[in-house]
This record gives structure tokens, sequence and C-alpha cells, in this order.
């Protein structure tokens, strides 16, 4: 799934151009690719330098920033400098120099693109070409998300299709709240942990205040639920707690006590096989009200709905419900698994690093009097790294059964194939969970419009009014 952003830079231009060229980060130079200007960062920022002295001089930002990022697993570094260039080619139309690098030392791949903001050829800065257009589609960040999304389908490459429902959130902050990065995302997957592993609603209360997660439940309120992160609490004693309603209809009262005898009825996450060319049934109760009624979108929303999932519109709420729960687990073993390739690789590198050392250890055992000493005073740093390694290792591997970085690294491969694997389950889930949530508004908004002309007419008689 492909995010983006975009900022300007006002200093520090040679920092940030030699910060997204790091070696480590773009496997010494190789995912990099340049237009109209030097591969070495400090060079690229004096040739921006030329030509934005040929401009009018009157802009204060020296270069424009964009990032474009990956889903884990779903593009080579090779496709992503393929597909950067192509976006470049598409949103700069070769009239800017741009320094263009993929980085790979994350679990997700993504692309760092600097550009300088001054026009080559007519010397206007970016600002003010992008000024003359006034309407929001044509602005630069809604721009290069376009562009980027038309890229990535091209390329086969998921894209995320409802940026218009995260109620004011950056495109790229939807996408990082998949990914649990900001502090609600982070609540939100608390929530579901502790709902899953839940028995009961009661039992849930007492688990959130044993996981770390504040809570006030009165049913007696309106409001009748809040919660908060103790972390967060710790750090802003001022901070409110955050109303269930607020983080999203899953989170009320009545659809936790839902998903947790979900849960407790051994819900599998697997989806269900698609139904895509049922007929239709037109003696189903709700179709048929909404054909009476006149609603033919509706109608043929239903029919859309049904022949999809296989469900009738009286029970999308229950099936949405279902999928979310569904989607919960998906993430739950999808975070899991990431957190234990981050392990394996974190062993695996000081597995290496001991075997480095340890040649220098085996040597010193070789040795005795006054050379044992030279040579421990010659090479101190490097016994004494040693020896900090080995307590590491001798802490997690107590049995003295340790692996070799090999071994490991078999473990990381087949997790991040099997995680692939899961990942798109996970997508397709998601995909399920928008539709339905669409299908759920829409016969919400439907019902209401139903209703509004009722509530009119009593409140006409409440008042006296004749008719």
């Amino acid at each position: 799934m492909a995010a983006t952003k975009i900022y300007p830079i006002k200093a520090t231009e040679a920092k940030a151009l030699a910060y997204i060229a790091n070696p480590e980060k773009t496997e010494n130079g190789k995912y990099i690719l340049t237009s109209n200007c030097s591969r070495d960062p400090y060079q690229a920022s004096r040739d921006f330098d030329e030509i934005r002295a040929m401009g009018t001089g009157l802009n204060t930002v020296l270069s424009q920033h964009f990032i474009q990022s990956f889903a884990p697993g779903e593009v080579t570094p090779e496709q992503a400098l393929e597909i950067g260039a192509e976006l470049c080619r598409r949103f700069l139309k070769d009239q800017y120099q741009y320094f263009l690098a993929v980085h790979t030392d994350k679990d997700h791949i993504h692309l760092h693109c600097i550009f300088n903001n001054v026009n080559a050829f007519d010397g206007r800065t970016f600002e003010t070409h992008e000024n003359r257009r006034t309407t929001k589609k044509d602005r630069s960040f809604q721009k290069l998300r376009d562009l980027s999304d038309e890229v990535c389908r091209e390329h086969n490459i998921s894209v995320i299709e409802t940026p218009s429902n995260t109620k004011g959130k950056s495109h790229w902050e939807w996408d990082m709240n998949r990914q649990g990065l900001s502090w609600k995302a982070r609540l939100k997957y608390a929530i579901d942990n502790v709902i899953i592993d839940s028995e009961s609603f009661e039992d849930f209360l007492k688990r959130c205040r044993e996981n770390g997660i504040l809570v006030e439940y009165n049913p007696a309120h309106k409001i009748d639920l809040k919660f908060m992160l103790a972390e967060q609490k710790k750090r802003n004693p001022r901070a409110k707690m955050t109303r269930a309603r607020t983080l999203g209809w899953f989170y009320e009262t009545k659809q936790i006590i839902n998903r947790i005898e979900e849960y407790k009825g051994g819900m599998l996450y697997v989806p269900r096989t698609r139904i895509r060319e049922r007929v239709l049934d037109p003696d189903l109760k709700f179709v048929r009200d909404a054909i009476d009624r006149g609603n033919m979108k509706l109608a043929s929303m239903a029919k859309n709905v049904i022949a999809k999932y296989g469900i009738q519109l009286e029970d999308v709420e229950q099936e949405r419900n279902r999928t979310f729960a569904q989607r919960a687990v998906l993430v739950r073993e999808l975070n899991s698994m990431k957190t234990q390739i981050d392990d394996y690789k974190v062993q695996a590198s000081v597995i290496r690093e001991f075997r480095k050392y340890k040649t220098v250890y085996d040597e010193l055992k070789t040795l005795s009097g006054n050379q044992a000493v030279k040579f421990r005073k010659e090479h101190s740093y490097e016994l004494r790294k040693y020896g900090e390694l080995n307590s590491q290792l001798h802490e997690w591997y107590a049995d003295g059964r340790m692996p070799t970085a090999e071994a490991l690294e078999q473990k990381i491969n087949a997790l991040k194939t099997e995680r692939l694997e899961k990942d798109s389950i996970y997508r397709e889930t998601d995909t399920k969970l928008k539709e339905l949530s669409r299908a759920q508004s829409d016969i919400d908004a439907f019902l209401r419009q139903e209703l509004e002309p009722q509530k009119q007419q009593r409140k006409r008689k409440k008042d006296g009014d004749l008719e």
C-alpha cells in the first residue's frame, strides 16, 4: 500500500540530501537516481544553488522533499526505484532537478526525493506554478497522491482507496495509523488485544487496567465509556480521557460486548469464499422495501452486498462487526510476526559481531606471559566487546544452544513469506470491512431520511399545529 508525504526544506538542504543518500540505507548508492545534478549529495546541493541563482530569489524555500512508502514485502528496491522515477517524470515533468533514493533499511521499502524549488527552465518557484491552480485536486499534495496512486495501479501495487474517510487526517497519517504509529492507533490496538482475550465485558474492564489502559465506565451516563493509555497519562498528567465514540463505532460498549462474543464463539480469521454470481432474490424483505419506497440506489447496493458476500442487508451490521474482529486478530498476528522478525535480526547481528571478536579472544588463549599482556593492551577494545556480547548471548540462550546467524536468517525469511501471505488476507478483510461500513452508512442514512417526515409530523402535533 503506497502512501505519500511532501514538505518544504528551508535550511540544511545539503544535510537532507546526505541523509537520503546514506550508503547504509541505499546499499552503497545502488538505489540512487538523479536528474541534472550530481550523485554526490553536497555537490547536488551546489548544483541546485546554480539554478536558484537564476530565479527570482524571493522565496525562502530551497527545495521540496517527498516520501513514497510501500507496504512490507510489496515491492523490490528495483521496482520502487522504477516507480519513483516514473512518479518524478509525471509530477516534475523534467522541469526540476531532483535527487531520488530508495531506502531498504526498514521493514517497508520507501523512497525519498528532494527536488529543487526553482524551475530549471523559467526560474519560477514550485509554489508559483502550483498557486496558479485553484481547486483542491490541483494542490501539490493532492496531485502527488493522485499520481502516486496512478503509477502504483499501473504496477499492480495497492493504493489507499478511501482517504476521504479519515476525517481530516493526512494521507500519510492514514496509512501510518494502520501500522500503529499514532497514540490513538496504539490505544485502539491495545483495546483490540484486550477484547480478543476477554471472557466478558466485566473481564474486559479488569484486563484493561492490567494491560496499561485507564478506563472509566458509568452505564448511567450518556457517554458511558472512556479510555486512555497509562503511559500517556504519565507523560501528561493533565491529559483527558478519550470517549469510546471518538475512537469509533467498534469501540462503543455494545460493539465491544458483541466482539467479545464473536471471539468466544471460536471465530476464525479466514474470510468466507466470495459468492460472485448469486442471483438476487426479489422477495428479500429489505430489497423489496427499498424498491417499494422507490430507492433504487439502496436496492442496487443491497444486490451488490448480497452477491459479493452472501449476506442479507439485515445482517450487514453483524457481519461488519465480525469482519472487524477478524481484522483485529490479523493485525495482532502481523505485529507479533514483525516483532519476532526484528528480534531475530538483532540476535543475528549480535551473533555475527560475537564471531568477529571471538577470533581475537581465541588468539589470546594461545598466548601466555608477556605476549598475552601485550596482546591484551593492544586489543582491549575487541576483548571488552567480546565480553559484553558473550554476556548478552548467555542471557538470551541460557541453555547454551545458540543458533547460527544463518539459521536465524532462514527463520526471518520464512516469517517474511508467511507475513506477506497474512498481509494479503488482511487487505482482503480490510476491503470487505470498508464495503460493509459504507453499506451500513447508506442504510442508516436512508432510514433516517424515512423517519424524518414522521418526526416533523409529531413535532407539529406537539406544537398544536392544525393538519
